[in-house]
């Protein structure tokens, strides 16, 4: 993955494209590895960073979804589960299982739950990650030390799986150009180009360069999340929104309130939605909400509801609760939740099932679905994109595509742990260019940052082979430093920086405007706000104390 190389295979492309794809998040990405696999000629354009929105927000879980086994979706939740079990045999570098339990404080709970959670096994069928069962008070303890153990009768455990969200999204992106793909960021689609009133191509900017581009397609398909009716309306400008966006937010915190390499599910707190706490990367992950909102943005922004709910419900469980001053990061994501056809009460009611909608121009465009169906969204949007746009029928090849920096490792065992902190464990088989990169410069196997496990060899591999351009796209979604210790991610910025200017051929305007961006960022990741000495910016209050 090459941007310099991209930029001039798109400028030397003469012949059109089969496909082009608006939107470089989970099902934009999902859609051009599918794409290319079949032997389309592909091309992708994001805004921003590959998964800078909602795609990098989840709750780093691959799984069927619990809750709307409950709401009676059985058809999504068979489809998601099956999913569950492909990316986990095409990914194991960055999918694992993962155990739940739900702790249970009256009669009759664990056989209730218990009685779903079968259902939930069957499911699953042969790509099962393991059988649920019930365990008593004392095993909960065991396996829960921090759990509260008044009026505990006992738990339940289930499998699902978990992973790292972002570091996939890359991945798919780098499948995707390994099959003929050509993938941007940093690409804004400004019009659509039309002839007789039907979508022939794109124009776009690259906003690197601030150079428009013209480009010639078969079919465009419109990927965008949360933004697909701005794409929409490009259309038509009297289109009616499609999508209902649905906030929901994590906090994090030193893995020391969980204690444990098991996970906790709350099936129905206070106001009956189902609270996470989850094991990753040697934190805490605990989430999430689900706030109705009307407007959407690129970086959304916790509110304050938002996250008094999460620590006064997470405090009804732990025997140490955590409070505001223990939170490491606080992260909102959009959910591009299909808008019913009629006003519901809530976002829960809404259908997670991806819908297809043709316009009368030509453009497609999938909204609705979730991450763990991103591959089944693609194949399904492909298929409508070759019967729509004429193009040739190839049968779609990623039940069986190998992603990027697939490698058989300790993640495939029925008994193997989350993710944890090792610092080449996200790369997979990548892990040995890596370390080919420390072979060849020593220097890059020197930290970042005194005492912490984060090298400089990752900065220059974000650059040279993920196509990191910012100091954010490294912090937030390479390394994911800014999502786990957003202080720590303030601290990491004028190395980073460094290194990425001398990789990039930046100059020191650059580097400056790169740190005052990220800086005042990563404060709305924070409940309170951190401001180093090094940093001088009209934009923070503080900086002539500096």
């Amino acid at each position: 993955m090459d941007r310099p190389s991209f930029i001039k295979k798109i400028e030397t492309e003469t012949d059109g494209w089969d496909i082009i794809i608006i939107g470089g998040g989970a099902t934009g990405l999902g859609i051009a590895m599918d794409s290319a696999s079949r032997g389309f000629r592909t091309l992708l354009l994001e805004q921003s960073d590959f998964a800078k929105g909602t795609s990098s927000r989840s709750t780093k879980l691959v799984h069927g979804g619990v809750r709307y086994l409950a709401q009676g979706n059985i058809g999504l939740v068979y489809e998601a589960l099956h999913e569950r079990g492909l990316l986990k045999k095409n990914a194991p570098h960055l999918v694992s299982n993962l155990s739940f339990i739900i702790p249970c404080y009256k009669k009759g709970q664990q056989l209730f739950y218990l009685i779903g959670l079968k259902l939930y096994d069957l499911l699953s069928g042969r790509l099962s990650f393991g059988k649920s069962k019930s365990i008593n008070k004392k095993k909960t303890l065991e396996v829960l030390p921090n759990i509260k153990k008044e009026k505990l009768k006992g738990g339940v455990i289930y499998h699902d799986g978990q992973f790292d969200d972002a570091r996939l999204a890359i991945n798919i992106a780098q499948t995707a150009a390994e099959n003929g793909a050509v993938v941007l960021n940093y690409f804004k689609v400004i019009s659509l180009l039309k002839e007789n009133g039907k979508i022939t191509g794109v124009t776009a900017t690259d906003l690197e360069t601030n150079k428009t581009y013209s480009f010639k397609a078969k079919s465009i398909i419109n990927a965008t999340g949360v933004f697909v009716d701005e794409i929409l309306k490009l259309d038509d400008a009297k289109q009616k929104d499609i999508v209902m966006p649905s906030q929901g937010i994590h906090l994090v915190f030193d893995k020391s309130f969980l204690a444990s390499d098991d996970a906790i599910m709350i099936p129905k707190t206070k106001d009956g939605r189902v609270l996470f706490i989850v094991p990753w990367h040697d934190k805490a992950l605990v989430g999430t909400t689900d706030t109705p909102l009307k407007k959407h943005s690129l970086e959304p922004k916790a509110l304050e509801e938002e996250i008094e709910f999460i620590i006064s419900t997470a405090a009804i469980y732990l025997k140490h609760p955590p409070t505001r001053k223990d939170v490491l990061s606080v992260f909102a994501g959009l959910r591009p939740l299909a808008a019913p056809d009629k006003e519901k009460g809530s976002t829960k009611e809404i259908s997670r099932s991806h819908k297809i909608i043709v316009a009368g121009s030509g453009l497609i465009t999938i909204t609705g679905g979730k991450w763990t169906t991103f591959r089944k969204m693609a194949e399904d949007t492909v298929n409508k994109a070759i019967k729509t746009a004429g193009l040739p029928f190839v049968k779609c090849t990623t039940q069986t595509l190998r992603i990027h920096g697939f490698q058989i490792n300790k993640q495939t065992l029925p008994d193997s742990k989350p993710i944890n902190n090792d610092v080449f464990q996200i790369y997979g088989s990548d892990e040995t260019g890596i370390k080919e990169l420390i072979k060849k410069n020593p220097e890059l196997g020197e930290p970042i940052f005194p005492k912490k496990i984060y090298l400089k060899a990752q900065i220059a591999w974000a650059v040279r082979q993920e196509m990191a351009r910012t100091v954010e796209d490294v912090l937030a979604r390479r390394l994911r430093v800014l999502f786990l210790d957003a202080k720590l991610a303030i601290d990491m910025v004028p190395m980073v920086a460094n290194i990425m200017a001398e990789e990039l051929n930046k100059d020191s305007d650059w580097q400056k405007q790169q740190l005052n961006d990220f800086v005042n960022l990563a404060n709305n990741y924070l409940l309170k706000s951190y401001f180093p000495s090094w940093f001088h910016s009209k934009n923070n209050p503080n900086s002539h104390k500096s």
